[in-house]
């Protein structure tokens, strides 16, 4: 495999594009579990498959569109859904939460109408799908890396923000903090980290990689900031053991993330359990 990759620039790319993403994201999902929003990256992906569909749709008809990555187009259309989002949030206050079906189902539906204009399923999409490493060039490494340098710096700069609503949101709202544009921001952050982590991951698996590290690392973190650690850790392990073990298998790369990834969420649920019992036995001897 060392040969190949340094034989094929995509598969440099790809490596260095995936070690972005397998920090960036479950850094985001830190945030997003302890919200309790696990569901929008699931709805937001989802819109992200529209905008992709509706890219390709383009291409069909207009050169203008023909070369262009439906990867923008997608991060679009998860912005603009992030916004609606809110806007439904606000409009019923005491059940927020249908906001969030609400936006999943019209994307699904708005999605399968553009796949059925561009007369179905392309290779193309599928990749999109299911991730592809011979989706990522240069250029696309370069957005990447960008976004995530520009990512970390806002999240670095209102970490103490997006901690103090993560966990005590009235106080917050009491103590001034403008909590309206709090919100909106991490969700546009969301929607631009699930439109970058497509390409590797896949639309459909994207939400399981903010998810499954931070699961695993709720059970062995003692505190908020170690859980970034561990979540960053078992993020990295998963993506690259995960593109070694597509490259060899000749697999689709997000599958393989994902199957990692849980893997080692059920290692560590298994150790921690085994750990928990021991001492409860511990206690028992003693007294």
């Amino acid at each position: 495999m060392i040969d190949v990759f340094l034989q094929y620039d995509f598969l440099r790319y790809s490596f260095y594009t995936s070690v972005l993403i397998g920090f960036l994201a479950p850094i985001v999902g830190v945030f997003i579990v302890v919200r309790r929003m696990s569901l929008m990256a699931d709805a937001l992906s989802h819109i992200t498959l529209t905008g992709i569909a509706f890219s390709l749709l383009l291409g069909r008809h207009f050169s203008l569109f023909a070369g262009a990555n439906p990867v923008y187009m997608g991060m679009v259309f998860a912005v603009g859904g992030s916004i609606l989002t809110e806007n439904l949030r606000r409009t019923y206050r005491f059940y927020q939460e249908i906001a969030i079906p609400i936006i999943l189902s019209s994307a699904v539906g708005i999605g399968v109408v553009f796949i059925s204009l561009a007369d179905g399923f392309t290779t193309d999409l599928f990749s999109y799908l299911f991730g592809s490493v011979s989706a990522v060039s240069e250029g696309d490494f370069q957005m990447v890396l960008l976004l995530t340098g520009a990512v970390s710096l806002l999240l670095l700069l209102f970490y103490k923000e997006l901690f103090f609503l993560s966990f005590d949101e009235e106080q917050a709202v009491v103590s001034g903090l403008p909590k309206q544009w709090m919100h909106f921001l991490f969700i546009i952050i969301t929607a631009v980290v699930i439109g970058l982590s497509m390409q590797i991951v896949g639309i459909l698996l994207v939400s399981a990689l903010m998810t499954l590290p931070v699961a695993a690392a709720m059970r062995l973190a003692s505190s908020f900031k170690q859980m970034f650690i561990y979540s960053v850790l078992i993020g990295e392990v998963s993506v690259m053991s995960g593109l070694v073990a597509a490259f060899h298998l000749d697999t689709a790369p997000g599958g393989m993330i994902v199957v990692i990834n849980i893997l080692l969420l059920l290692i560590i649920l298994g150790i921690t359990s085994a750990g928990g019992t021991m001492q409860r036995r511990g206690r028992r001897g003693t007294a």
